[in-house]
């Protein structure tokens, strides 16, 4: 029996492609080129516009991936 339960949702932050190519120093065509390319993995799309979201976790792989960790 679960008593006084409670159910937590952690709202995460969405980055565009325009934000996420900016924090990475790369520009928005190249960030969506290796994406094409299979250099970088697909990004989340958003279920109202189809756009690519990217989270902080995803930014941080995508420094690893280009050698830029931090």
């Amino acid at each position: 029996m679960l008593i006084n339960s409670e159910v937590v949702y952690m709202k995460e932050k969405y980055y565009s492609v325009t934000q996420t190519a900016q924090l990475l120093g790369i520009s928005k065509q190249t960030l969506i080129r290796y994406e094409n390319k299979k250099l970088f993995p697909s990004a989340r799309r958003n279920a109202l516009n189809g756009w690519r979201e990217y989270t902080e976790d995803d930014i941080k792989k995508l420094r690893v991936i280009m050698g830029r960790a931090r």
